[in-house]
């Protein structure tokens, strides 16, 4: 992990995400982690290279890696890669 994050943003990040994206998070695992029938997800940390997340399929928990387009610099690039993947994300559900 590099020194932009920090175990610290990680955790901030994912209780964030968890907490007020729930349905963000669960559209990251639909799309981008190509788990179409995810019904619950939880993003359990965050990296420059990508997110670390479980979804729930069939009551079943099933580990999920999204790595990220690019590298990422520091938490504003990742508060607006997040965002900017939903939107992506939506565009393509919808």
């Amino acid at each position: 992990m590099s020194d932009q994050f920090s175990p610290e943003i990680s955790s901030r990040i994912c209780q964030h995400m968890n907490e007020d994206h729930a349905d963000a998070v669960v559209t990251y695992v639909q799309v981008f982690g190509k788990i179409k029938n995810a019904t619950t997800a939880q993003m359990l940390s965050i990296d420059a290279q990508g997110m670390n997340l479980t979804a729930q399929v069939d009551e079943e928990t099933v580990p999920v890696r999204i790595p990220f387009d690019h590298v990422l610099a520091d938490s504003e690039d990742a508060h607006q890669t997040l965002i900017a993947m939903v939107k992506q994300a939506r565009v393509k559900v919808n």
